[in-house]
């Protein structure tokens, strides 16, 4: 008898155990799907959303140049931004950063989206949520009026220096076709334009509306978009941690109610002249073999 009872003794404790790690199981889990929601109620507590952007960057986050404005942040990413937020009810303010430290200080949680004329590309959603594209362009060539800074194809840019930024896909582009690329930080456009007019660069990989504004804003200077090419189609949105997929989702729905509502288009036309929120006609060549 007293082996029976030993028995049914071990039996109960097996099914206790079984029942423990079943409930923490069952607890991790809940616990998983919780996680999605923790960074949008963490926002909804603070009752802010901080956005990281460069404020170096004409027209999409720069430092108004007028001077009774001088010290306002503005831009197409900034103004949208701010509306996104409205929408959802929030304050919002913004860490002016390099693009470089922008991706990082999404994923350390330093910031909680970035909007900095952002490329969603395949990679980077490997290891961040993107909100719906709020901008659609291609990428050209900012070089020198007098000879194209001497690239006529994409092919050209083999050995000549293209000035960027470290990580982007813009610089990577450079590199893809045998460039050598000049990294300058959080530095302003005139630095970057300028390079290319005195010659310590010969070309700016980049998108065609923030090019295209930059080109204008120095008129002295011996460059211009490239007449002819026009190349990798992107999509720009916000960069939110992955995972955050109720943030997400709350950032789309304001992003739908704008372009539905002509918000977006108002305020792409304000600041680039054209409508940037819509995808650009005509043809544009694909790149093969890049590894966003």
């Amino acid at each position: 008898m007293s082996k029976i009872k030993l028995l049914l003794s071990l039996l109960v404790l097996i099914v206790i155990i079984s029942a423990c790690d079943d409930s923490e199981g069952n607890s991790n889990s809940s616990g998983n799907e919780d996680e999605t929601d923790k960074r949008w109620q963490e926002i909804q507590d603070s009752r802010e959303l901080v956005v990281g952007t460069s404020g170096t960057l004409l027209a999409a986050s720069y430092y108004d140049g007028e001077e009774e404005n001088q010290d306002q942040l503005t831009g197409y990413d900034v103004e949208v931004m701010r509306e996104v937020a409205k929408r959802l009810d929030l304050d919002i303010s913004f860490e002016i950063m390099g693009v470089d430290s922008m991706l990082p200080a999404v994923k350390s949680g330093r910031i909680d989206v970035a909007a900095n004329d952002i490329e969603a590309t395949d990679k980077r959603k490997e290891e961040f949520n993107f909100s719906n594209p709020y901008k659609y362009s291609y990428s050209t060539m900012v070089v020198r009026k007098e000879d194209n800074s001497g690239i006529e194809s994409l092919e050209d840019l083999e050995g000549k220096i293209a000035g960027g930024g470290a990580t982007t896909v813009y610089s990577q582009i450079a590199k893809h076709f045998g460039a050598e690329v000049k990294t300058y930080g959080n530095a302003p456009n005139e630095a970057y334009l300028r390079d290319v007019h005195n010659g310590r660069t010969d070309v700016i990989v980049n998108d065609y509306y923030l090019s295209k504004f930059g080109v204008a804003g120095f008129p002295d200077f011996d460059i211009h978009l490239h007449p002819d090419l026009k190349f990798h189609p992107t999509e720009q949105a916000v960069v939110i941690p992955k995972g955050a997929d109720t943030l997400t989702k709350k950032i789309n729905q304001a992003l739908i109610e704008m372009r539905e509502d002509g918000t977006l288009t108002k305020l792409a036309e304000q600041f680039y002249k054209e409508d940037a929120s819509q995808k650009p006609e005509g043809d544009i060549q694909e790149i093969e073999g890049l590894d966003l």
